[in-house]
């Protein structure tokens, strides 16, 4: 048999490229897997159950109810805390403060009950030596290096700790498989056991995991089916902002995004973080338009800044940070078919500020306005926000939670916004502008991208 390394596929002949991942040079030779026969089976074992099968309404559902981890950003992503039981995947990139984020919440959840902090990849006194730097020490906080699987159980035999935290998972070993650590096989049966572990005894377990280089778990598939709970922990190494977002969750939302802040101290929760997505100029500058993109249920106002240069090679460029590239290649045709706003020939540069992503289709509208500015060089008005998805017929399409979204902008001191056609934010039978429904905020509507680019460059 020759398996995949990436993912954990299985072919009977060797390829150079996996035909599950599509990798290149990750097939390597397996074991053969234990296949039964498929004739004369003998017949399914009937096994006494652990106990009678009673009504759903009668289930005790007291013991899974989450608890707070102390850390609000973390618990406002989790769907409210730690269930117990659970299995939580934390992923994200070298340096981005993974252990730390652990560590701050081991310590703050062993004010109550005894911690397990497994580490795989440091010496306990350079554990220790962080958590001294960032406040994290507690005496119900235990601490243990190791790396084979047996040495983890015994520890939690002999600590009998309420959160086991494991980092990360793709240092752990087990003699009885196959490979090394971090290969597929291992981690599939570390991760296995541990899950096991967790459910039999109600131990929750957070367990930390590396990324490949397009930003995915590392390690077979099936390790993110085992787990409930599928964090990624993203954030700029050059900036301070991070990220957590949630995958996949059986017990809350996985639309929500906690924001932290990493300083010389540690991690620092942001339940305001709007303010760091926008410049601190104070005169409006060309090329620049702002935003209000929704994060679950939270709206963060950001901005987008653009350049528009004329190129020094015969091949324009189109360079994003922090935006979808294909989606801004996408309004740059829709500008230039439906509006007239040619940049073929010129190189296109398009950002966020502060390292904010944006995702969602309904920034499509201010990356629109902030390349009209910069073309024609003209400033927005420093007070005016844009909401809406541009279509390629270059309509401008309704988006979700618009009034939310507005009354988050004249929080932080706007007051103009340019709406799609019909977002419910004008009085019925009223005529744009219109102040929105129980705030100050002047609201256009503009159906399509040229009234919307009118509208905000004043002509």
């Amino acid at each position: 048999m020759w398996s995949c390394t990436e993912c954990g596929w299985r072919s009977t002949k060797w390829s150079g490229r996996c035909g599950e991942c599509q990798a290149w040079g990750t097939i390597t030779e397996a074991r053969p897997a234990q296949i039964g026969r498929a004739a004369g089976r003998a017949p399914l074992r009937v096994v006494k159950p652990g106990g009678p099968a009673i009504p759903i309404a009668e289930v005790d559902a007291t013991a899974a109810r989450a608890r707070p981890t102390g850390l609000d950003e973390l618990d406002r992503v989790l769907g409210g805390g730690l269930v117990p039981g659970a299995v939580v995947l934390l992923a994200g990139e070298p340096g981005v403060g993974k252990s730390t984020l652990l560590l701050e919440a081991g310590a703050l959840a062993a004010g109550s009950s005894p911690v397990l902090y497994v580490t795989g990849e440091e010496s306990a006194a350079q554990v220790r030596l962080r958590a001294e730097r960032i406040g994290a020490i507690s005496r119900q906080l235990f601490l243990a290096a190791e790396t084979d699987l047996g040495a983890v159980l015994g520890h939690v035999q002999a600590v009998r700790p309420a959160l086991l935290i494991v980092d990360s998972v793709q240092t752990i070993g087990v003699a009885e498989a196959d490979g090394v650590p971090g290969g597929v096989t291992q981690v599939r049966e570390v991760a296995a056991a541990l899950t096991a572990l967790a459910k039999q005894q109600a131990l929750t377990t957070v367990l930390v995991g590396h990324v490949t280089k397009d930003g995915s778990v590392a390690g077979p598939r099936t390790l993110e089916h085992i787990v409930d709970v599928v964090l990624h922990f993203d954030g700029d190494s050059h900036g301070q902002l991070r990220t957590v977002r949630a995958v996949k969750n059986r017990f809350g939302p996985t639309d929500e995004i906690g924001c932290f802040e990493l300083g010389e101290f540690g991690l620092t929760g942001l339940p305001d973080p709007s303010g760091l997505f926008l410049s601190e100029r104070r005169e409006p500058v060309p090329g620049t338009c702002v935003t209000v993109t929704m994060e679950g249920r939270r709206p963060l106002v950001a901005e987008v800044q653009t350049l528009v240069c004329d190129s020094t090679s015969e091949l324009a460029r189109r360079v994003t940070s922090g935006l979808d590239a294909s989606r801004v290649g996408m309004v740059v045709a829709v500008l230039q078919r439906r509006a007239g706003i040619t940049v073929g020939r010129q190189d296109v540069y398009a950002a966020t500020v502060g390292g904010m992503r944006l995702t969602e289709p309904s920034a499509d509208l201010a990356v629109a306005l902030a390349l009209a500015s910069g073309k024609a060089n003209v400033s927005l008005a420093g007070e005016l926000v844009a909401i809406g998805e541009v279509g390629l017929a270059g309509e401008i399409r309704r988006v979700n939670a618009v009034q939310r979204r507005i009354a988050e902008a004249e929080r932080l001191g706007f007051r103009r916004a340019i709406v799609p056609p019909g977002s419910g934010c004008l009085p019925p039978g009223g005529s744009a502008p219109a102040l929105a429904p129980g705030t100050m905020m002047e609201v256009w509507e503009a159906a399509d991208i040229r009234t919307a680019i009118a509208l905000a460059l004043g002509h």
